[in-house]
């Protein structure tokens, strides 16, 4: 996991590549590091490209997603 400091329940804007691993999607982060992703819908024509999420922190490595766009 990346450097990322944060508190649960803080707020989350990050730019990255989106990806499948197993059944979880993962976002590389440019800033380095990854986020497992929560979503509510999967975002397939976005997948293996480069992503901005927003959404909230649920802890160090995971982020429950409130929107997916292209960056």
């Amino acid at each position: 996991m990346g450097a990322f400091m944060a508190m649960p329940g803080s707020p989350v804007d990050e730019t990255g590549t989106l990806v499948r691993e197993g059944g979880a999607f993962i976002l590389r982060r440019d800033r380095g590091g990854t986020f497992v992703l929560e979503l509510q819908r999967v975002p397939v024509d976005h997948i293996a490209k480069r992503v901005r999420i927003r959404g909230v922190l649920i802890d160090a490595a995971r982020v429950s997603v409130d929107g997916v766009a292209a960056a």
